[in-house]
């Protein structure tokens, strides 16, 4: 990382000094018109109780590496995450679990196959086409999947024929699962995956007696992000503390 691009913080982080890096200014990839720079730390490999730590305070992790938003004029971006015990299905939601009763979850190593490549490849062209990610190659979600200095693994999705319909890579943490990245089959539409991926995580969570299922950045007026706000029991990291969404001080 250039020097001329990166300031650094050295902050002692439960008891262990962690260099912080700040990103250069860019273009925010969600809200018109605003800047974004982020607030960056390697990972250890077995280090999962400083990954917790981080999660708690509002980091997410890429590859190798937490990060949290650090932008100097907004604070729109809120780490969020679903409260299990406080989660209930909307009618919506229960018609989305009962539509796919037929598809069975298994949870594998976070190792990426030609399948995974084939279905992640549709879901990219097909709902995020004219994103970075669709530049993405086949050795590129190797490295997202496999690249993890923590505990991560991937819920697949399967019919009664055995086609791979969704995945979910996630990154275990002591209170629950943190969900990285999902892709499904954007073909099935009637079947609301992205949804009910989110919604069949939380089932297992609570069969497991975890508590949280950490869903990565929610912000408010983003299209993109507002979906992660129709699922109750969500909390949102807002100036170092857990807040329901409903709690939240006006943003205006």
């Amino acid at each position: 990382m250039s020097s001329a691009n990166q300031s650094f913080l050295r902050i002692d982080w439960s008891r262990v000094e962690r260099v912080f890096y700040m990103t250069a200014p860019a273009p925010c990839p969600y809200l018109p018109h605003r800047t974004e720079r982020k607030l960056i730390t390697a990972l250890d490999y077995g280090d999962d109780d400083a990954f917790d730590q981080l999660s708690w305070s509002g980091f997410r992790r890429s590859h190798e590496i937490a990060y949290r938003p650090a932008c100097p004029s907004c604070n729109a971006c809120k780490s969020a995450r679903i409260d299990v015990a406080r989660h209930h299905p909307s009618r919506t939601q229960r018609k989305i679990l009962r539509r796919n009763a037929d598809l069975s979850r298994s949870v594998q190593a976070a190792r990426c196959s030609s399948e995974h490549w084939a279905l992640f490849d549709r879901y990219i062209r097909q709902r995020h086409g004219d994103s970075e990610m669709a530049l993405m190659t086949p050795d590129d979600l190797r490295m997202m999947i496999e690249q993890s200095t923590v505990d991560s693994g991937l819920f697949e999705w399967r019919d009664a024929g055995g086609n791979l319909r969704a995945c979910m890579l996630f990154d275990a943490m002591s209170d629950g699962f943190s969900a990285v990245y999902s892709f499904f089959d954007t073909d099935e539409t009637r079947r609301s995956l992205g949804t009910f991926c989110i919604l069949d995580a939380v089932c297992y969570l609570a069969d497991l007696g975890l508590s949280k299922l950490y869903l990565g950045y929610w912000i408010e007026g983003s299209a993109t992000m507002d979906y992660k706000n129709r699922f109750s029991g969500v909390e949102v990291h807002d100036k170092g503390q857990w807040l329901a969404v409903a709690s939240l001080p006006s943003s205006s």
